[in-house]
């Protein structure tokens, strides 16, 4: 079995799936013995070791979290290469949410951090590299200069907003309990998904979703204090972690918006938006909302959102600046 259906498992891995899937119970040492014997190789590569000191963990779940993401051929050619975007909690190494994109991006840490925070709540602060998704150096413009504002990302930007400290690391080792689950991963999940066929990003999450649990019912560790995670509505996490851009109102009480017309509509005949700056907010499913101040004065689902044009393919791109590159243009052609 070895050599077929659970080729490319470690040893301790192997010895597992011996005792859940085949009820054949051994010791790691036994399983790795008759390998070693049968000319079977261990697949992980010993690295040398070097010295760092490592960073002590938080003491309670919920005080930081580390996130990045994991480009890999996770279907080892069976299908796209994809990068696996994921959370895990610092005091426990529990991974709190995780899921498969073409490529890192906004909207692949929006829609991370929506699981994650409405699943369990408000982290203290966030431990991630200098990906341009969180950091950028561009010069501050002139109303930025005004408030004395750092220029930030969206992501920066919606971090700030829910209280959320955003902490940067200058190397792969600063964040090394995320490295870690990269190189278990890798290891593990890819033969998890070798294991169940997988060929399209929707069964590799599938696998992963299962998977998940399992994983952290064997890696996760107790935490020193209780739970710290924070808390606020599913309404308040909405607003925060969505793309945001200002417009101006045209006299007919319009905006044009990545060059498509918003008509505001009228709440009553003695009011009219002419000249206002508002808010647009795209939300994580391509609808669009327009604010005024505080409040919400235009609506447009997505389904209406590419109704009218809002989101245009472009070289089977879809979205990509609001959303997540269409896997399409990874598939065969079909027949429209």
């Amino acid at each position: 079995m070895a050599r077929g259906k659970y080729k490319g498992f470690n040893d301790h891995h192997l010895t597992e799936k011996l005792k859940e899937q085949e009820s054949i119970e051994l010791s790691r040492e036994k399983v790795r013995r008759i390998l070693r014997a049968e000319g079977i190789g261990s697949p992980k590569k010993r690295r040398g070791l070097k010295h760092r000191s490592r960073r002590e963990r938080r003491a309670a779940e919920g005080m930081m979290l580390q996130v990045d993401g994991s480009p890999h051929d996770w279907l080892q050619g069976r299908g796209p290469r994809m990068c696996l975007i994921g959370g895990i909690d610092d005091a426990t190494s529990k991974v709190t949410g995780g899921f498969f994109t073409q490529a890192e991006s906004s909207w692949g840490y929006f829609t991370l951090f929506s699981e994650i925070f409405n699943a369990h709540g408000l982290p203290h602060s966030l431990y991630t590299d200098c990906h341009s998704v969180f950091w950028t150096d561009r010069e501050p413009t002139v109303e930025e200069q005004l408030i004395n504002h750092k220029p930030t990302t969206e992501v920066g930007r919606a971090l700030e907003e829910l209280g959320v400290t955003l902490i940067l690391a200058h190397s792969p080792q600063a964040k090394g309990r995320i490295e870690r689950l990269w190189n278990t991963f890798q290891d593990r999940l890819v033969s998890e998904l070798r294991l169940a066929k997988a060929k399209t990003l929707e069964q590799a999450q599938a696998v992963l979703e299962r998977y998940i649990p399992v994983h952290n019912r064997k890696f996760a560790k107790p935490a020193r204090a209780e739970p710290a995670w924070g808390k606020l509505s599913t309404l308040q996490i909405q607003r925060a972690l969505c793309f945001k851009q200002q417009r101006t109102v045209a006299q007919d009480n319009t905006i044009t918006f990545e060059g498509t017309v918003l008509q505001i509509p009228k709440t009553s005949p003695f009011r009219s938006y002419a000249n206002r700056r508002v808010q647009v907010h795209v939300l994580l499913d391509g609808a669009v909302e327009i604010f005024y101040k505080t409040e919400k004065i235009a609506a447009f689902d997505s389904k209406t959102t590419h109704t009218i044009g809002l989101y245009r393919t472009l070289d089977k791109k879809e979205g990509f600046r609001y959303g997540p590159i269409s896997m399409r243009s990874t598939q065969p052609n079909t027949p429209t």
